[in-house]
């Protein structure tokens, strides 16, 4: 695994459910196409695999 992903919100999520758009939140995307450095963990990794279709990541 690597030390920290960079993870870019992709797609909006007005139009996903609740649950969904407080994980993006929770992550700290704000907007489309900004991009933050998280750190790769299995927390993380679980929270990216809820809302993969709104992001994307990329190992650094």
């Amino acid at each position: 695994m690597a030390e920290r992903l960079k993870v870019t919100l992709v797609k909006s999520p007005i139009g996903a459910i609740p649950k969904q758009k407080a994980t993006v939140e929770a992550m700290g995307l704000r907007k489309v196409n900004k991009t933050v450095e998280l750190p790769d963990n299995e927390a993380v990794r679980g929270m990216i695999w809820h809302v993969k279709h709104l992001v994307k990541v990329e190992e650094i």
